[in-house]
């Protein structure tokens, strides 16, 4: 039996189930119910002196209130995009642009300037958004008696604010209506060249007695992903939370559904996000101060994510403050890290971030040296293929020697054929005889696999690679090669690696062998082209340096024949 052959055929056939599997869930995905699960475990701080409830006990529509949810009324769940709305306050900074709600002081969209919308390039990428079909905002209020949350009406002094030549951040002062002499003042602040938004409160009491508020941070989405081809392995889409104790942990949207969703829930550090692919949102509280973390399915399609702080006690005739900053952007790693402990890890390639990481910083690096992806992911993989060259040389030089061999393989079937188990004993006689290892060639290509595995989901993950162009017609590395060229290439390296291969002697074998080089092209059509165009060096430095050694052993074995011959004269 050529194993190597069977080593691919299990590979492809995966491939084919798996891709099948995500195309699956790409077109049919799993039903929720409305309705809060039973059992759904409760988020519950520690609560202010009134006794105002928090989330977790009572949510309605995205975050803290008090009084009963729609579900325990009696009311149909709101379904998610129908917020109500006010007046609109947008905020244009050098790189995003931002409406802010004056109902509930919400982060209703938020547009990237500097990365442009998949769909139509012409357009900023809007990572916030409330429509009738989407909700993704970012939601910030107070939890105490009479205290302005996401649903109380602001005013402001402008509608419209620009971030000016010199100026470094602009600052939105929303004023919430005055109640028993508590005055609270919502405030945004906008940074030059920064994703990040200070989300503060200043809370005045004039009051006659003492207050204790606590302040939540939010972010309300449904679980729609992010449009991708159907044939892309689909990427995490929904929450996470870090904290120094337990690292970084997902939280699925499906377990929120289930109500078996497990996190740390409270801290002194730590962030919790909304994830999806290339983007995140995350609130990040000053470290070595007490927070709660809380996740909940609020009803169909509906899901919330945040962190309620301690604002302090305020007494009469003094003010409180509280910020927390969000972080709404892309997920450029080498920028996240440097924000808060084990943000980076939002870029997440699973179990093999152990190898990713390191390949992700290699390809920066290259990144740094050309200034283009393209060459930077041909120079990574030179690299990962030189130091596996060793290991694939060893590989490469068993394949040969089947290869010389393979006609006296065909001549054992054909002699032994009826008997099977005659015909594998002569086979292993065979190897032994000639010193060839049958596995040789299929234990350097199982070590190597974790690796481009990795390599894979660096690429697949990796935001830099988004728009980012290659040379000629290729535009962007993150979409599939509009004409297909990269593809095409693919396929006939692939089929000059197969005739490199030893033929295999089965003849199932053989038809799968010839299919696999025009299958594969077709699977590449809808794949990035930074993943084609690595897969494509990867299969040329392949076949030099198999055609080299195969070369070198042919040539071997034809001079070796030629020795008896020799000697007789």
């Amino acid at each position: 039996m050529d194993t190597k052959k069977l080593v691919l055929f299990i590979i492809f056939s995966s491939s084919l189930l798996f891709l099948w599997e995500a195309w699956q869930k790409e077109q049919y995905p799993p039903a929720t119910t409305a309705g809060a699960p039973a059992g759904a475990p409760a988020v519950v701080a520690t609560r202010p002196h009134d006794q105002t409830p928090v989330p977790g006990e009572k949510l309605i529509s995205g975050g803290p209130a008090g009084g009963q949810t729609s579900a325990e009324n009696g009311a149909a769940v709101k379904p998610a995009g129908k917020l109500e709305s006010g007046e609109k306050i947008v905020v244009k900074t050098d790189i995003v642009i931002a409406e802010i709600d004056t109902v509930g002081g919400d982060l209703r969209r938020l547009e990237l300037l500097l990365h442009p919308d998949k769909e139509d390039k012409s357009k900023p990428f809007a990572l916030l958004q409330s429509r009738s079909d989407h909700v993704y905002v970012a939601q910030s209020g107070l939890i105490g008696e009479k205290l302005p949350s996401h649903k109380t009406h602001y005013t402001t002094e402008s509608r419209s604010y620009d971030l000016a030549s010199g100026q470094e951040k602009i600052e939105v002062r929303l004023q919430a209506p005055e109640t028993d002499g508590v005055r609270v003042t919502k405030i945004y602040t906008f940074h030059r060249g920064s994703y990040i938004v200070d989300i503060s409160f200043e809370i005045v009491n004039q009051g006659l007695a003492a207050i204790q508020p606590f302040s939540y941070f939010q972010v309300l989405r449904d679980s729609t992903p992010p449009v991708g081809s159907v044939f892309m392995v689909p990427t995490y889409t929904g929450a996470a939370l870090y904290t120094e104790q337990e690292k970084f942990k997902k939280i699925e949207f499906s377990a929120l559904d289930k109500g078996n969703a497990t996190y740390p829930k409270n801290a002194d550090n730590g962030w919790i996000a909304m994830l999806q692919h290339y983007f995140l949102t995350a609130w990040l509280p000053k470290d070595k101060t007490p927070r709660e973390y809380y996740a909940k399915r609020l009803g169909e399609n509906e899901y919330s994510a945040g962190v309620i702080v301690p604002v302090g006690q305020i007494e009469p005739g003094s003010t409180g403050n509280i910020t927390v900053p969000l972080y709404a952007g892309p997920e450029e790693q080498s920028k996240l890290a440097a924000l808060a402990p084990g943000l980076d890890l939002a870029v997440d390639y699973g179990w093999l971030t152990v190898i990713g990481a390191p390949l992700f910083w290699l390809l920066s690096f290259f990144h740094s040296w050309t200034g283009n992806w393209g060459v930077a992911i041909i120079l990574l993989t030179m690299s990962v293929k030189l130091a596996f060259f060793p290991l694939s040389a060893a590989g490469y030089r068993s394949m040969a020697k089947l290869r010389v061999v393979t006609p006296k393989l065909q001549r054992l079937r054909e002699q032994h054929g009826a008997d099977r188990q005659r015909m594998h004993h002569a086979m292993m006689e065979f190897y032994k005889t000639e010193k060839i290892n049958p596995m040789g060639g299929c234990l350097p290509i199982l070590v190597q696999i974790p690796v481009f595995i990795s390599l894979y989901w660096v690429l697949l993950a990796s935001v830099e690679l988004r728009f980012a162009p290659f040379a000629l017609w290729i535009e962007d590395l993150s979409s599939p090669d509009p004409y297909y060229v990269l593809p095409v290439i693919m396929g006939v390296s692939m089929f000059i690696q197969s005739k490199l291969s030893p033929q295999a002697t089965d003849p199932i074998q053989a038809k799968v062998m010839q299919i696999m080089p025009f299958a594969f092209s077709i699977f590449f059509f809808f794949f990035p082209a930074g993943l084609v165009l690595y897969s494509l060096v990867n299969n040329v430095l392949s076949i030099a340096q198999q055609w080299q050694i195969t070369r070198m052993i042919e040539a071997a074995a034809a001079t070796s024949s030629l020795t008896p011959a020799s000697k007789k004269k």
